[in-house]
């Protein structure tokens, strides 16, 4: 192992843990009925093992940045790998709902630290015009890995059992932490000022109750005294945070990096593409199964199609990026995003197997091929030290636009008419509405992909100098 060179060493670790990272995102959704079973509770008591992985992971995210600047991004992200893996293990060996719950918010915690550290860690080995290359890396656990997690989760939990949905992190898991141990090299930032107490104390409570009340807004009402509460208290910690964090000398969260218009532009189109993807992979298998009353199984793999399109986007930035650049390349990808995403909606296109598995592919070609061009562009001109503290704010905004997304379609699924959100007995019709809506919040983005800049990133003067040279690291 100490043989592999560092930035191959990064690539693989990084790509292990955030698939590993990606699928607990939505692996479990298929089984939480049978988890519900299992232990003799209602479903909506299991519910509480997703929500509390998602509130768990956004109470980590603001301080994920500076913990990786402080105590060095490799010793943050291999700790936070094998908490990761242990939780894992507790999650699949749990005995009662309640076991199950508290290892879910270790695994969530250890979750939050894992993007934003793990992505600073890889974008600091690589300098900007060569990240490009790291499309293919990307995609993988960014967009594809949620995309598998349904149909994974059911295949899991119907041919084996729910317990295997945690037990495959295990062994990969050991694998990236012992690889990183011995081929990963250590960067430390200075973190002047010391730590961020008052922001600390209020944006992470903002953002655990902002997603506690995304989470179960839609299944328990919005005016259900817990969901309000957490909504209007969450809200206004998170107004509080931003006026502290603003004028806070070395603040928990950079939010004046968002002065600079590419990286804002980018971090706004995070919000609104992960809304969209979010909400139509939790819509459209619920509109499967009430136009054909498929299983959930057959409702999961309707979405495999979208990783397949997937992962042809990354071949398609790595070409077209450094012609095109990222406004020409993200604009009309994101056009075309919505028109795809609204002949989801069309009557009678989810009776036809093959037309859903084509616009599925065509989700994944042009919404990742947006995607990656916004991640890529947005970081080109953020400088190394300042990297973990753009990459916290960014991947807080992505998480959180994940959460509103699949909030904001089931909510108007109850409002057209459906049950609670959940795919009970209703027509198709408010699942639709959803999905159109879905195709809304990428429109949107459009707006913000035309403020990208028209070049690629360009190399510097020696394209063949050292990477060791132009990022300081210690052994």
């Amino acid at each position: 192992m100490r043989g592999i060179p560092p930035r191959v060493a990064v690539v693989i670790v990084y790509t292990a843990a955030m698939c590993m990272n990606g699928l607990d995102s939505t692996i479990v959704n298929p089984a939480l009925l049978t988890i519900a079973r299992d232990f003799g509770q209602p479903v909506s008591a299991a519910n509480t093992v997703e929500v509390a992985f998602l509130v768990a992971l956004a109470v980590a995210l603001p301080v994920a940045g500076w913990l990786g600047d402080r105590f060095g991004t490799k010793r943050v992200f291999l700790g936070a790998l094998a908490v990761f893996t242990a939780a894992s293990a507790a999650c699949g060996l749990a005995q009662n709902l309640e076991t199950l719950v508290l290892a879910r918010v270790v695994q969530g915690i250890a979750g939050g630290l894992l993007t934003p550290v793990g992505m600073t860690l890889l974008f600091r080995a690589f300098p900007p015009h060569e990240r490009m290359k790291l499309s293919k890396v990307l995609i993988v656990p960014t967009a594809a890995m949620p995309a598998l997690g349904p149909p994974l989760g059911g295949f899991l939990t119907e041919h084996l059992s729910w317990h295997w949905l945690f037990f495959v992190n295990v062994p990969i898991g050991t694998a990236a932490v012992l690889l990183g141990v011995l081929a990963l090299r250590e960067q430390v930032e200075d973190a002047e000022g010391g730590f961020d107490r008052k922001g600390f104390l209020l944006a992470t409570p903002a953002l655990g109750l902002l997603t506690y009340a995304l989470g179960f807004g839609p299944a328990h009402g919005w005016t259900s005294p817990a969901v309000a509460v957490s909504a209007v208290l969450g809200l206004a910690l998170l107004v509080a945070a931003c006026f502290h964090l603003l004028k806070a000398k070395a603040p928990l969260l950079e939010l004046k990096l968002l002065t600079d218009k590419v990286f804002a532009s980018a971090t706004v189109l995070a919000l609104v593409t992960s809304a969209g993807l979010m909400g139509v992979l939790f819509a459209f298998p619920l509109l499967y199964q009430a136009s054909l009353g498929a299983s959930a199984l057959d409702a999961g793999l309707s979405v495999f199609p979208e990783a397949l399109g997937l992962m042809l986007a990354s071949q398609a930035v790595d070409r077209l990026l450094p012609r095109l650049g990222p406004r020409l390349l993200a604009a009309p990808a994101l056009v075309l995003a919505t028109a795809v995403f609204a002949a989801l909606a069309v009557p009678g296109v989810a009776e036809n197997a093959w037309a859903v598995r084509a616009l599925m592919f065509c989700v994944g070609l042009v919404l990742g091929t947006a995607v990656l061009t916004v991640q890529i562009a947005g970081f080109a001109d953020v400088p190394p030290p300042a990297m973990g503290q753009a990459m916290g704010l960014f991947t807080i905004v992505r998480t959180l636009g994940g959460a509103l997304g699949i909030a904001v379609t089931a909510a108007v699924i109850a409002a057209a008419g459906g049950t609670d959100g959940h795919g009970g007995d209703a027509a198709p019709g408010p699942y639709r509405a959803a999905i159109l809506t879905t195709a809304a919040l990428v429109a949107l983005g459009t707006l913000f992909a035309l403020r990208l800049p028209k070049d690629a990133p360009a190399p510097p003067p020696f394209d063949d100098e050292p990477q060791d040279e132009e990022t300081p690291v210690t052994a």
